[in-house]
């Protein structure tokens, strides 16, 4: 049975060479910005749908899965997540 230190331990290290693979490069706080840019707005396209929630009766739940979906996708990706819960729901 593995003990949690060494998990944590792995995990440790696993980020420090992560974050120092990252940092080397010069373009690396470019793509990070990038990305905190890409998540505050879709985080603010699903906070706006669901302020339309009680006129349009479409709620998506704001969670890490939504937003990394409208992310990646963008708008396209949010008529998708609208799409399925009007589909499935």
């Amino acid at each position: 049975m593995v003990k949690t230190y060494l998990l944590w331990a792995i995990f440790a290290i696993s980020g420090i060479i992560l974050l120092f693979t990252l940092f080397r490069h010069k373009y690396a706080f470019n793509w990070i910005g990038y990305v905190c840019l890409h998540v505050a707005i879709a985080a603010f396209l699903l906070y706006i749908v669901n302020l339309l929630g009680p006129y349009t009766r479409v709620e998506v739940p704001l969670n890490a899965t939504t937003v990394g979906t409208v992310s990646i996708l963008g708008v396209p990706g949010l008529m998708l997540l609208l799409a399925l819960k009007l589909w499935i729901v």
